[in-house]
């Protein structure tokens, strides 16, 4: 992996491949959440970082913003559909299937106290953005609302990782070097919430055990 990162293409062949498969993936992975979009992104902050362009690492937080916008928009139109029909649909129970009991309650309860200002939140919290979308759903938030909510979101979102990427290129001197620290980074954040999860729900997990025998 590490070879083939090295040998990284001309700069021309970077642009001209780099910002459509950017967009792609990120598209993709606001779409069906299993993607790592957030590496995909630092990644490619890594290489626009090392590139002659000034341009270049504003055209990765475009790009970025807007395929992470447009994934969540058909997301949520798609969800849409389900709560209307009274069969529902695959993607709203693709949805409920990613989020538990006790997570959805939180998001609908911060989304009641907080209204849209939520959306910014889940999106830079790793994990956040399904419950949070799905309390929106569930209470028939208009596609509208949710999309000027979800932009300042996507926005937010992207000039954060690409922070990271930035970071990973300023300190190392070769691209390939900073993509792998900031992929490992990405990677390390999405599994803290995960891991926290794990770690608060054992004591609970052994408490109700004992209560059983």
């Amino acid at each position: 992996m590490v070879t083939a990162v090295r040998e990284l293409p001309p700069e021309s062949t970077q642009q001209a491949v780099g910002y459509p498969s950017l967009f792609l993936l990120v598209a993709l992975g606001a779409l069906v959440p299993v993607v790592p979009t957030g590496a995909i992104v630092s990644s490619a902050a890594v290489v626009a970082f090392h590139q002659s362009s000034p341009f270049s690492l504003l055209f990765v937080f475009l790009v970025s913003a807007g395929a992470a916008l447009l994934g969540d928009t058909a997301l949520y139109w798609l969800g849409q559909r389900g709560v209307r029909s009274r069969n529902g649909s695959r993607w709203l129970a693709a949805l409920r299937s990613r989020v538990t009991p006790d997570r959805l309650a939180h998001a609908q309860e911060r989304l009641d106290t907080h209204q849209v200002s939520v959306l910014v939140l889940s999106r830079l919290v790793p994990a956040g953005r399904i419950p949070v979308m799905l309390a929106c759903l569930l209470a028939e938030m208009p596609l509208r609302r949710f999309v000027r909510g979800d932009a300042a979101a996507c926005l937010a979102w992207a000039a954060t990782y690409q922070l990271i990427g930035i970071l990973g290129g300023s300190l190392f001197p070769e691209p390939w070097q900073g993509v792998l620290a900031a992929v490992g980074l990405t990677l390390l954040i999405s599994a803290v919430p995960a891991l926290w999860r794990r770690l608060r729900g054992t004591p609970r997990e052994a408490a109700s055990g004992h209560e059983h025998r």
